[in-house]
């Protein structure tokens, strides 16, 4: 058993420190993890090849089936000239109940020259009492791009837990070559400040996705503005949300959904329409199970 260190609290001990890293290169038509590391409770799996694309399908597999008060994890993922990493996550990210501490986790990654991102992890539930805290930097070189998603629900919906956690807090921040950032900020606060959910209170859950990219001609980011519009006008009561212009070249979409299946499946019509036009593949089946 290990005891504290003379001098430390109790508190200074909980939780565990996670780190799961990658490194990616490009080898002929296909992409290829040349290094990779991970510790408790991250778990290794090499990525797999669901087309013939070279794409590499990355999953993120944390066993221990969610985190705790004190939990502190990351990813970083390094992503070289010409290679097109799809990182995701084969089920929610749960997050418990928590007396003090959040659970932390962050996420780096960098995206070399003409390289293609693709992050998209199921969604993040957040139990009642629980608090959790998540940064996502995305570093862009010339020619680059990536498609970033990310959920939250209100709770666990089936066990009538909605915006009972007691704290979210997330920032996502996309920065360009040139300097120039996308960036999204939220703290959520239900409990003590009731009005910090707003209008959002009455949906069960919330989704962004970011696609940017200095390599996407002005024409292809004008067609795709409509498409994505008329995807979320497909559900009229059940999904509610709208497609933005950012400063940076690309597009922001932000909805709000009534159900799970709501939520996946526009997230799954939405992401085949990105992939369509900016690179002529088609959204292969993640078989999530």
């Amino acid at each position: 058993m290990n005891l504290p260190a003379a001098g430390s609290s109790v508190l200074e001990t909980v939780g565990r420190r996670g780190a799961l890293s990658y490194e990616f290169e490009r080898a002929g038509p296909r992409t290829i993890l040349t290094r990779s590391s991970c510790t408790s409770p991250w778990h290794h799996f090499p990525p797999s090849y669901l087309d013939d694309s070279g794409c590499a399908y990355t999953w993120l597999v944390n066993p221990s089936g969610g985190l705790v008060g004190g939990d502190h994890v990351s990813v970083e993922a390094q992503l070289h000239a010409g290679t097109h990493v799809l990182m995701t996550s084969p089920s929610a990210n749960r997050v418990y109940r928590s007396l003090s501490e959040p659970a932390v986790q962050e996420v780096h990654l960098s995206v070399g020259p003409a390289a293609r991102l693709e992050w998209l992890p199921e969604v993040t539930i957040p139990f009642a009492g629980s608090r959790v805290r998540q940064s996502i930097h995305v570093d862009l070189a010339p020619g680059a791009t990536a498609v970033v998603w990310d959920a939250i629900a209100s709770g666990r919906v089936a066990m009538r837990e909605r915006w009972a956690f007691a704290a979210v807090e997330n920032e996502i921040c996309i920065r360009t070559p040139l300097g120039g950032s996308v960036v999204e900020r939220y703290c959520l606060v239900p409990g003590r400040l009731p009005e910090s959910v707003g209008l959002v209170r009455s949906w069960d859950y919330v989704a962004s996705l970011f696609v940017i990219g200095d390599a996407v001609d002005a024409d292809v980011w004008k067609r795709l503005d409509v498409v994505l519009a008329a995807i979320l006008e497909q559900r009229p009561g059940l999904v509610l949300g709208a497609v933005s212009t950012p400063a940076a070249p690309g597009l922001v979409v932000k909805f709000v959904a009534r159900s799970a299946p709501d939520l996946t499946e526009t997230l799954e019509a939405i992401w085949a329409a990105v992939r369509e036009d900016l690179w002529n593949l088609p959204a292969p089946n993640l078989r999530r199970y």
